[in-house]
């Protein structure tokens, strides 16, 4: 379409009623123009803020999705941590033996890492626990660790080769190897008499008691003179005389108590 003001001046100057008309529709028709102009710049203005918009909106889900796949990949490489509880649940029901021959045998945290430390050792205590634990590692439980409540575990073991083994342990509290001096299995009650954390009541009570061996009693005999020498007087005393008079005590046990420094001792001894 030509410029309004080049189809004005081509307008007929004698055609003076259609000039005011034809000017007017011009004006009208440049007007129009305009605004049909303004409104098409108006439109792309509006399309091209869409347009940057989108292009906003698309730029920020890609960093939201990306944010995301990140997540999602820390959390996949992040190993989940198993509470100690439902950790010592799986071990304690456990039929699998490699995976509690591993627990059995697995270094101990260093103390200093308390957490660590203590989570360790309770789930050695399901594993002790565990029937479906090897004997052996069970046994190397019993003379290694020093842990009560893995001990107790391990002193109700069915096998009378892991309740020895528990006997023996040097680490022990008083009562439970007093408790196992009780074991209906002659080897684990004689075992835990010669345990140096016997109180000296079991160790009376093993001295007077006719099923235990020669060899257990030959060990009780020496209390308080060549094994513990600073023992107290009476209580090793006591526990002497009470061999001298057992019934299944050693010939060789009976003559060497005859010249025992304490006189009750050697009359027992002699009246055998």
């Amino acid at each position: 379409m030509p410029p309004c003001d080049a189809v004005t001046r081509r307008t007929p100057l004698h055609d003076a009623g259609a000039a005011p008309a034809a000017a007017c529709a011009l004006d009208l028709g440049c007007t129009a123009r305009s605004a049909d102009d303004a409104h098409e710049v108006e439109v792309s203005m509006t399309d091209g803020e869409q347009t940057a918009q989108t292009a906003r909106n698309t730029q920020a889900h890609g960093v939201q999705d990306a944010a995301g796949n990140q997540g999602e990949a820390s959390e996949a490489q992040t190993p989940q941590f198993e509470p100690l509880t439902v950790t010592y649940e799986r071990l304690r029901h456990s039929t699998d033996p490699q995976e509690l021959h591993e627990f059995a045998r697995r270094p101990l945290p260093d103390r200093a890492k308390q957490a660590a430390f203590s989570r360790a050792t309770a789930l050695l205590e399901a594993v002790a626990g565990n029937q479906h634990t090897p004997l052996e590692d069970r046994v190397f439980l019993a003379e290694t660790m020093p842990f009560p409540n893995v001990l107790v575990k391990l002193s109700e073991d069915p096998s009378p080769e892991v309740r020895r083994a528990v006997a023996a342990n040097r680490d022990d509290k008083n009562w439970l190897v007093g408790r196992l001096t009780k074991d209906e299995v002659p080897e684990v009650r004689d075992e835990a008499l010669r345990n140096p954390q016997t109180s000296w009541k079991m160790r009376m009570e093993g001295a007077q008691n006719p099923e235990v061996d020669a060899q257990t009693l030959d060990f009780l005999s020496r209390l308080g003179v060549e094994l513990e020498p600073d023992a107290p007087r009476i209580l090793s005393t006591m526990v002497r005389r009470g061999v001298a008079l057992n019934p299944n005590a050693g010939a060789e046990t009976i003559e060497r108590l005859k010249e025992d420094p304490v006189p009750e001792v050697a009359k027992a001894a002699q009246r055998r």
